[in-house]
């Protein structure tokens, strides 16, 4: 049994930052009923009124350092924090960041594998990466998210699909020549993870550090204690839709610009197709 530390500890801290207004849960609701009747996808709507459009001028401030202290988990390694996401999408949304500025979209190296590793045997959920702005990425300081899963809970609406995919290895839809899966076991030496995150990289068509300085695509990561799947991506907006590792993994967010009626006609799993 994991002893569940980093998430005790995201949620006393969650309590904290909102009573002292450092932190905005975003306001969903879920509408998937309306739009869609299967149980692979989560629809949830969001209401954007708490958001204003700022003007800024000027290089923008990188929130993540230094990091806002209230919303400070606790340390991973050398190299790496954990803190809250400001704006989570459920309770205890947990970043890990890297304490010093090391690129969103570069290679992910080894030391970031190890961190992730150590988090992940004390509070395991879902791990999400979106390596740029076509990707989903919210800030160009790396980061790597976790939405944390109690023991037998069920990772995310998708992964049916995805554990399908690895054993059967069918590409045959456009979203599928756009995805590599394979079995993952944390519990692996932390340099057999890394290979094998170089190996599913080349796999997908994103080349390889030793001779590209970034990934040649943006792409999305999701991991889990069973599979790990890389999505090579194209696009970030499509239809007033806009996506990170979360749509692929089955959470798809409408705003009053998405185009409810291409997801009512055409479905949620043909949108996707338009982002890879």
């Amino acid at each position: 049994m994991r002893s569940e530390k980093y998430w005790h500890k995201a949620l006393d801290q969650t309590h904290l930052s909102i009573y002292k207004n450092g932190l905005f849960p975003l306001n969903t609701t879920v509408v998937t009923g309306e739009y869609y009747n299967k149980n692979d996808f989560i629809i949830r709507e969001l209401d954007t009124s708490r958001f204003k459009k700022q003007n800024s001028y000027g290089p923008k401030h990188n929130p993540f350092n230094p990091w806002d202290q209230i919303l400070e988990i606790d340390k991973i390694g050398t190299n790496h924090q954990l803190i809250l996401n400001k704006y989570p999408v459920q309770k205890g949304h947990i970043l890990l960041i890297t304490n010093t500025w090391r690129p969103q979209d570069g290679w992910l190296d080894i030391n970031d594998w190890l961190a992730i590793q150590m988090v992940n045997n004390d509070t395991s959920g879902l791990w999400f990466f979106n390596s740029s702005p076509i990707a989903g990425a919210s800030q160009p300081h790396r980061h790597i998210q976790l939405l944390r899963r109690a023991n037998g809970e069920i990772t995310c609406p998708r992964e049916k699909w995805f554990l399908d995919l690895e054993i059967n290895n069918d590409h045959d839809s456009k979203l599928k020549k756009n995805v590599v899966v394979s079995e993952f076991n944390f519990l692996e030496d932390s340099t057999k993870i890394y290979n094998l995150y170089l190996k599913l990289s080349k796999k997908i068509g994103l080349g390889n550090p030793s001779i590209d300085k970034k990934p040649r695509f943006p792409y999305n990561i999701l991991i889990t204690n069973n599979w790990i799947a890389i999505i090579k991506r194209k696009y970030d907006h499509v239809y007033g839709f806009s996506v990170n590792g979360l749509g692929f993994a089955g959470y798809l967010l409408l705003t009053k610009k998405s185009n409810i009626n291409y997801l009512k006609k055409n479905g949620p799993e043909k949108l996707l197709e338009n982002f890879v």
